[in-house]
């Protein structure tokens, strides 16, 4: 395995470490291996390679991603992968602060999905 260093808001590793701590995670970094893997999977042809992978997408979205607003499944997972297609745009041409406050005005710190597009940004700083 590579090893990364992420840096994350405090409120954001303080979900994450409740998280840890309700045993959903065994730890911190448990949960940015699944976010990354977890966005991956969700934007193409990835297969996740983590160990109990599927056990934990299944355990944590049990009941299904939350929906907010009244919108649809389908309509937040497309405003999702568009966001994290520009987000990944910015990245490739070198425009990470762009892309961090493009995240940062999409979703707030605590928002999951802030997390996973975070962590979609390291491979390119």
């Amino acid at each position: 395995m590579v090893k990364s260093t992420v840096r994350f808001p405090e409120a954001v590793m303080d979900r994450v470490e409740e998280m840890v701590e309700d045993d959903v995670f065994s730890s911190k970094s448990e949960f940015q291996r699944f976010a990354v893997e977890y966005v991956l999977s969700e934007l193409g042809e990835y297969e996740a390679e983590m160990v109990d992978f599927d056990e934990i997408r299944s355990e944590l979205f049990a009941s299904g991603p939350a929906t907010a607003d009244g919108h649809d499944d389908a309509e937040l997972n497309e405003a999702f992968y568009e966001n994290a297609a520009r987000v990944r745009q910015y990245a490739v041409r070198g425009d990470i602060e762009t892309a961090e406050e493009y995240i940062d005005t999409a979703y707030p710190v605590t928002d999951p999905r802030c997390l996973l597009l975070d962590d979609l940004l390291e491979a390119y700083r």
